[in-house]
């Protein structure tokens, strides 16, 4: 029998209940990204104070039990009592979900916090939380446990100064992930320090030590030139072919920061920041930039008779080939649009930016004519290959229609229908196509050999690239389109799975694929639809006993397990594997072992291909010898 419906079926979660039974409607989930969340959303109160002119000093400190720290140098949460609430600002604003004092714009004009959901958010999700903070000569110290709070707000002792301590311990009921990443940390403490010039902001790993006592990891972030050098960060390991362009500029209430530096490369760079949050979707501050830097680059061409093309228009594409750019806007009341939240929606910021870059842009063009006839000689040399890549487009698309008899006659398609349910192996070689064909499920799962390396589309246009038959191939397999014709929705596998050998091609031809799929299908990346097969290294035997390991170490324990009277067989390629074997350890969903590749740090991922598969080869080098110790499987 169905209970009656009534209004006693309707609770109210009061406080921070709310956050603990619906944790993901807050911090996004309780994997890695929402535990990362929560030092986020501390810090930013912190960044606030500093952008209020308040803080310089940030110091996050990750503490053994992983246990996060972080404090300022700012003025300190307010200690006294809150004559509405009854209780002190520190516990307002650490039991009460949207308590703070950004709301009103009083204490802070700019606020990149009010995105977030605050430390009181953090509180409620951790199993212990204390805080302290630096006011009016007093030590101030309070201690919570999963929201509520375990002792009052009291004096503990004096400070000479004044700030903030938060310290908490995530909540092992609510996440299922508790090791915090350095390198996610570092990344986003770089970038805030990026975005708010001559901050300083330290960051110490201190869950183990150094022999002399020191951190085992530490970094310090503080950077003059802001966003300057952020643009001159992100394009590291590439050719610049002009100086930085920086302004900073005012309109209306709306502060207006862009930085912008073009390279011999084609692959666009541009970050959008509004409030120090990274707007991925965008929003109409990027909106207003592409559409001045487009307007700006045709005034001065057809002002200067730079094309010698009749009729040259440039498309806003083709002014952002091999551009690294930054923009960072800060206002008050920011409205986030889109799926998450990341897209600025205030209509009027539009015009502003489009005015302000405008203005500041055709300033520099006019100043600096040599600069700016390479950069644009470079948009027009763009122009050019657009229209050529339009060309290979359509043949491609017109190789590439879903019917099944348009598809690609290496592909060995899958006979299931449903994207969500298939898979594509993209493997090395028809060799070791032949045995993943054989072994595979042919209900669901698609093998796609491709003969040899793809081209580096690192070092090539868009019109080259989609001239390449593997590349077109891989193109045409999986459905999306490239480029701007990219339709995540068209994808014909759900699961994009890379196999190569274990050994240096192998790692080469994956980084090939890794740096196409980054540059020009990077949905595939964001959407978690790209994977890595784990093959075995060794198959280990004895008599009739046969196991597969996947490390060193697990063949070292295997070893240890069946005696040093065993057979070891070491797998350098896929192609020695019978298909019964590569079914068993590499293809079969009950046993397998595939890495997800995701996207978190876009900034980093950037620079590390870049690195890999760039021009400059010192940066490489430098790479090789900086990692050059924890390489495993060396083949010589």
């Amino acid at each position: 029998m169905v209970e009656e419906y009534n209004s006693e079926q309707i609770k109210l979660l009061e406080g921070l209940e709310a956050v603990r039974k619906r944790p993901a409607m807050y911090i996004g989930d309780t994997g890695s990204r929402g535990l990362h969340h929560l030092v986020y959303e501390v810090v930013d109160n912190s960044i606030d104070e500093a952008l209020a002119g308040f803080c310089d000093t940030i110091i996050v400190k990750i503490l053994p039990e992983n246990i996060i720290e972080v404090s300022d140098n700012g003025r300190g949460i307010p200690t006294e009592i809150n004559s509405k609430h009854g209780i002190s600002g520190v516990e307002l604003a650490l039991t009460k979900l949207h308590a703070g004092g950004k709301f009103e714009g009083k204490a802070y004009q700019v606020s990149g916090g009010l995105h977030g959901v605050g430390v009181s958010c953090v509180n409620a999700l951790s199993e212990e939380c204390e805080v302290q903070v630096k006011r009016h000569g007093k030590l101030y110290s309070q201690k919570y446990t999963r929201g509520k709070p375990l002792t009052a707000l009291e004096v503990v002792g004096e400070s000479d100064g004044t700030g903030t301590i938060v310290r908490f311990k995530a909540d092992s009921e609510i996440f299922s992930l508790f090791e915090f990443s350095y390198d996610l940390l570092a990344s986003r403490l770089r970038e805030l320090a990026f975005l708010n010039k001559g901050i300083k902001v330290t960051l110490l790993d201190e869950r183990e030590r150094n022999e002399d006592g020191s951190p085992i990891q530490e970094d310090f972030f503080q950077f003059e030139g802001g966003i300057k050098e952020f643009v001159e960060y992100i394009n590291e390991g590439k050719t610049a072919i002009n100086e930085t362009i920086y302004f900073e500029t005012a309109k209306g209430d709306i502060q207006i920061e862009f930085a912008m530096q073009w390279n011999e490369g084609f692959a666009e760079n541009t970050y959008a920041y509004a409030n120090n949050i990274h707007t991925i979707e965008g929003g109409t501050h990027l909106s207003g930039f592409k559409s001045a830097l487009t307007r700006t680059a045709n005034d001065y061409i057809k002002k200067n008779n730079l094309a010698k093309i009749k009729d040259l228009k440039l498309s806003s594409d083709d002014t952002r080939e091999g551009l690294s750019a930054v923009l960072s806007v800060k206002l008050r009341d920011p409205q986030f649009e889109g799926q998450t939240k990341t897209k600025l929606g205030n209509g009027p910021v539009k015009g502003l930016v489009d005015s302000a870059v405008y203005e500041k842009l055709s300033e520099f063009f006019e100043e600096n004519p040599r600069e700016a006839e390479k950069i644009l000689l470079k948009t027009i040399m763009a122009a050019q290959a657009r229209e050529a890549a339009r060309k290979a487009r359509e043949l491609t698309r017109r190789k590439g229609a879903l019917e099944f008899s348009s598809l690609p006659g290496k592909l060995a398609d899958c006979s299931n229908r449903d994207p969500a349910k298939c898979e594509v192996y993209i493997v090395e070689g028809d060799s070791a196509g032949g045995s993943c064909k054989t072994g595979r499920d042919r209900e669901f799962q698609a093998i796609l050999p491709l003969r040899g390396k793809i081209l580096n589309v690192e070092k090539a246009r868009l019109n080259r690239i989609l001239e390449n038959n593997e590349v077109g191939t891989l193109i045409t397999a999986l459905g999306t389109g490239v480029g701007e014709e990219f339709d995540l929705e068209k994808l014909r596998y759900h699961k994009v799975i890379i196999m190569a050998d274990a050994d240096v091609d192998g790692s080469h031809i994956r980084t090939l694929l890794l740096t196409f799929l980054f540059r020009y299908m990077a949905p595939l990346l964001e959407n978690g639809h790209v994977y890595i097969a784990q093959p075995p290294l060794y198959k280990v035997w004895k008599g009739k006993k046969i196991v597969y390991a996947y490390t060193e170490e697990e063949k070292q324990s295997v070893l240890d397990e069946v005696g040093t009277g065993a057979s070891v067989q070491r797998y350098k390629g896929l192609g020695e594997m019978n298909p019964d074997q590569l079914w068993e350890t590499t293809m079969d969903p009950e046993n397998r072992t595939m890495r997800l590749i995701t996207l978190q740090d876009a900034v980093e991922a950037d620079r590390i291909f870049t690195i890999l598969m760039g021009d400059e080869v010192p940066p490489r080098k430098e790479f090789i010898i900086k990692y050059a110790k924890e390489v495993k499987n060396l083949d010589i």
